[in-house]
């Protein structure tokens, strides 16, 4: 008896990455102004250089390394969401830090992704930013996303702020989390930008999976370099989960793929295509020589898990 085949597009998925830049209007010359900071122009020659030479780009047009996959429209962005199958994004008010310029890189308002939200009619779902060099700002915006906007979740940068997890900086960040309910979301591995990568080890959230056990935890980015730090993460601790994003499928390193596809994190992983193109990143996973039962896991009953989505309206 053969198994039936899957309709991908009928499965809904749930894309847990996406930055409101994505959908927004072409605006080069603020582009080029978030590529003066020095992290993102060396990221630009270093981890996009690829990129950068296929697209025979000059000194002046780094921007446009993040820039060619963006779709300029909320209706854009909707109509890839529909032919990838793709039910909901998660879309985060990032903020990141530049070590080297010591001012924000990112600074995305709750207001400004519940703009997004509005436009999308029920298709996105926010996610608020945490800067820890702000805390009480930031645990404002936070409870106003959440109270007033509906956001579900906190995305956290903190190897751009230099900081590990467990640093005493980011505890008031969790304790806003547990009170209201959500998620909080953080990015371990190194970063591709030139930022400092010890903070980035996936075992320096051990001790915040210890102390907050209440508290539903998604390590992103893979953990990579870091790989097996990352697995054990998400196997040891029952609120520990990790996310598949900033990534394409095709180039997940073996051992990670095994983690995914076994009964160890089969039931913890999510994905995010991260700006970097909704459609391929949902064409490229389900083409992987994984089984189905972790493919549809990954692509929409985790993130329902995780981030507490069950009682979303249809």
């Amino acid at each position: 008896m053969t198994e039936e085949k899957i309709n991908w597009k009928e499965v809904k998925a749930i894309d847990g990455s996406l930055s409101p830049a994505y959908c927004a209007p072409a605006d080069p010359e603020r582009a080029k102004e978030a590529f003066e900071i020095y992290e993102m122009k060396v990221m630009a020659y270093t981890t996009f250089g690829g990129i950068f030479k296929r697209m025979g780009l000059q000194p002046g047009d780094e921007w446009k390394v993040l820039a060619m996959a963006n779709k300029g429209s909320v209706e854009e962005m909707i109509a890839e969401m529909d032919e990838a199958g793709v039910e909901r994004v998660m879309m985060n008010a990032i903020r990141f830090w530049s070590q080297h310029d010591h001012r924000l890189i990112s600074d995305i308002t709750p207001e400004h992704v519940y703009e997004v939200m509005k436009q999308a009619k029920g298709r996105v779902i926010g996610g608020a930013g945490y800067n820890p060099f702000r805390i009480k700002e930031s645990l404002e915006d936070i409870e106003r996303a959440v109270k007033e906007y509906g956001f579900k979740y906190v995305w956290f940068h903190p190897i751009s702020f230099g900081m590990r997890p467990d640093d005493r900086r980011c505890y008031p960040l969790y304790t806003k989390c547990l009170e209201l309910g959500i998620t909080v979301g953080m990015q371990v591995g190194h970063s591709a930008e030139v930022l400092t990568s010890e903070p980035g080890h996936p075992m320096a959230a051990d001790n915040v999976a210890i102390e907050f056990p209440e508290l539903t935890i998604v390590l992103t980015h893979t953990g990579y370099p870091w790989i097996e730090e990352w697995c054990s993460m998400i196997w040891r601790h029952p609120n520990v989960y990790g996310m598949l994003n900033a990534y394409f499928p095709s180039g997940l390193q073996p051992e990670t793929l095994r983690f995914v596809d076994s009964p160890r994190g089969r039931d913890k992983i999510l994905w995010g295509s991260h700006g970097f193109g909704i459609a391929r990143w949902v064409d490229e996973f389900v083409a992987l020589p994984i089984s189905d039962k972790t493919k549809k896991k990954v692509l929409r009953d985790n993130a329902i898990k995780a981030f507490k989505l069950e009682e979303l309206p249809e």
